[in-house]
């Protein structure tokens, strides 16, 4: 199976935006996480193919989770960047049925490589 590859990441000062995209991705359930020097990966964002999603704490209301069903792409619109936003941001997809779009990274078995984001303030 093909790994996804995320693209879009980059360095963008305090209260901006990137849009970062991970393909070829087409799983029931996908996500988005993200890991900083000296911290475990977190969810960010997640969707279930009923369209259902789900965000982080410190996300919401920021960042908008989307897929491209048809290209077979997942996205991630990032506004009003902070510095604690920097971290390296993964893809990740899984087909287990569950209830709903889940953060927990445990309940993925695909991954990209990842892509750096940078804030500055």
């Amino acid at each position: 199976q093909v790994q996804p590859v995320e693209s879009g990441g980059g360095s963008v000062q305090a209260g901006g935006s990137l849009k970062l995209s991970c393909g070829p991705l087409d799983y029931p359930y996908m996500g988005w996480f993200r890991q900083s020097p000296g911290k475990e990966r977190e969810g960010v964002a997640a969707l279930a193919s009923a369209g259902r999603t789900i965000y982080g704490e410190s996300v919401k209301g920021r960042f908008t989770i989307s897929r491209d069903h048809a290209k077979k792409i997942l996205y991630l619109e990032m506004d009003s960047l902070n510095p604690e936003d920097t971290a390296i941001y993964y893809c990740a997809g899984d087909f287990r049925p569950r209830p709903g779009p889940t953060l927990n990274r445990d309940d993925y078995r695909a991954w990209g490589q990842g892509t750096q984001v940078t804030v500055s303030a």
